[in-house]
């Protein structure tokens, strides 16, 4: 098979983001120029099943209709205003994310990482002005292996070493504990300067661990009883893609403060926001905390499309039967290499041997020249996390790609 990049214009592209651009990225040498539903194209005119849909971003699929049409005639009127001003789509937009979601309150940021800060910042505000936390004693536990972005504060409490070493010092206030231990959790908690317990209800980055059943929910009860804020990252994990509208509700557990990104937008534009109830969010007051860019009316509009799409199309209920389909398809693979099958929905990881000289990286090259996209995590991962908009035809073709392709790589 081979394995280099095809044509000119591509090798040529390669180039320039090599020489202009910082290298702190190693994409899958592939260069694509267009996007729909659960395909991409590359430069050259090559048709690819993504199955990284920009890190769960594009739940929706490439460039959905209704989104993008949103997103085009909001820019027609008006872009920005600032916070400084209201706006005639904020409001509305407010009012529909707090009633789809279940919450009182809602603070509209940008990325993934600026709504991670933000609940760490508001966790803090409750911890000193409702628990009664001495000031700079607040104290939040988080787990090893997480993946919360790459600020300072939140590579602080990171324990990979290509995302935490070498940018300290450090900033304090976060207990590391083992995910998915319950005992961890409960000791934990014993001290009082707790404010808040952050987790991934599915560790994605960390290649897709999903944790024991109950994890969750008696997590959210050992929290509650020690007056400490249970706060969900569901960036990844939300929005449909484990086959509920969020990670959480597979065991029912609400969370005291939730965050979202990614597929906020169906990967048109930078929208993320932390949801609270009035007790915990009004512990923010004017001037304490912003973003020029957040809640503006793109974003406004924009989420309030893609949140229809997830509704009006089932994607919750499509990401849940897929993902039944695609794994047991995946547990068919006759080969010593793959060594775990694991996932819940739409977001799945196989864990690769590597043999033969060949490793998870030589595997993402195969799927490619096969019309496949994926990506290594952690060296010996693959994720394979499709648009949920994909049907069984689509699902059972890229699941038969993957198979001929692993299997082809033994002999």
């Amino acid at each position: 098979m081979k394995t280099m990049i095809a044509g000119k214009k591509a090798a040529h592209l390669i180039e320039l983001e090599g020489k202009y651009g910082a290298h702190n990225y190693h994409p899958l040498p592939v260069v694509l120029e267009r996007g729909e539903g659960v395909y991409v194209w590359d430069v050259d005119g090559k048709q690819y099943f993504d199955f990284l849909s920009a890190y769960s971003a594009v739940n929706q699929g490439h460039c959905h209709p209704k989104i993008v049409n949103a997103m085009i005639t909001q820019a027609r009127k008006l872009t920005l205003t600032s916070r400084a001003f209201y706006n005639d789509s904020l409001g509305i937009y407010e009012k529909a994310i707090t009633e789809y979601f279940g919450f009182d309150k809602v603070l509209p940021m940008n990325t993934g990482a600026e709504a991670v800060e933000t609940a760490i910042k508001l966790c803090r505000k409750w911890a000193y002005q409702k628990k009664g936390i001495a000031e700079n004693n607040a104290k939040i536990i988080v787990c090893e292996g997480n993946f919360h972005g790459r600020t300072t504060t939140i590579i602080s409490f990171s324990n990979d070493p290509d995302g935490h070493n070498e940018y300290g010092p450090y900033t304090p206030g976060f207990e590391l504990i083992p995910y998915n231990n319950i005992e961890a959790l409960k000791k934990a908690l014993e001290d009082k300067n707790v404010a808040g317990f952050l987790v991934e209800p599915i560790q994605g980055e960390a290649g897709v661990i999903v944790p024991d059943e109950g994890y969750l929910s008696a997590a959210a009860q050992l929290c509650k009883k020690a007056n400490v804020l249970f706060i969900a990252d569901e960036v990844q994990t939300g929005i449909s893609r484990t086959g509920r509208l969020l990670a959480v509700n597979h065991e029912n557990v609400k969370p005291d403060i939730l965050i979202l990104g990614k597929a906020l937008s169906g990967g048109t534009y930078p929208i993320s926001v932390v949801l609270a109830d009035d007790e915990i969010m009004l512990c923010i007051k004017p001037g304490e905390h912003g973003s020029t860019f957040g809640g503006n009316p793109i974003a406004a509009r924009v989420a309030i499309a893609a949140l229809e799409v997830v509704h009006d199309e089932k994607l919750s209920e499509n990401a849940a039967a897929m993902g039944e389909i695609f794994r047991a398809e995946l547990k068919k693979i006759k080969s010593d290499r793959v060594e775990v099958v694991r996932g819940k929905g739409l977001l799945n990881a196989i864990v690769i041997k590597p043999m033969n000289g060949k490793t998870a990286w030589d595997v993402c090259l195969a799927l490619r020249d096969n019309g496949l996209l994926a990506k290594p995590t952690h060296d010996h991962i693959i994720r394979f996390a499709p648009p949920l908009i994909i049907n069984k035809e689509q699902i059972l073709e890229a699941a038969d790609i993957i198979r001929r392709t692993i299997e082809g790589l033994d002999k």
